[in-house]
């Protein structure tokens, strides 16, 4: 059942994040909420992000971080929980790291094809 409930709140806290940063971004870079990291008590929230271009990710990141705050209250005035997690947001390393795998794994793919 808790499960459940936190699988609830971390997508409904997605979709928040990415309208807000939608709404707040400059718009000169595209940042993509990518996953939510909520602790098992759901005080604690980690926003995960990606950016598009890389040369813009530590802007990004800077970014996000001043905005948490205005994040924490914009999610107490959209929607009504009993307690609000603390944000914070982390550019997902993850993602970059699966991105460049299957950039290897298609070049690997199209050596071996020429190969033939």
């Amino acid at each position: 059942m808790q499960e459940i409930r936190n699988e609830k709140v971390a997508s409904m806290v997605q979709k928040l994040a990415a309208e807000f940063i939608e709404k707040n971004s400059n718009g000169k870079s595209m940042i993509t909420v990518t996953a939510i990291d909520l602790s098992p008590d759901m005080k604690e929230a980690k926003v995960l992000f990606t950016v598009l271009p890389s040369s813009a990710e530590d802007a990004a990141e800077d970014f996000l971080k001043r905005q948490r705050s205005d994040f924490r209250d914009y999610v107490k005035k959209v929607w009504r929980m009993r307690t609000i997690p603390f944000f914070d947001f982390e550019l997902d390393k993850g993602e970059r790291h699966r991105q460049r795998i299957d950039e290897l794994l298609s070049q690997a793919k199209q050596a071996d094809e020429l190969k033939k």
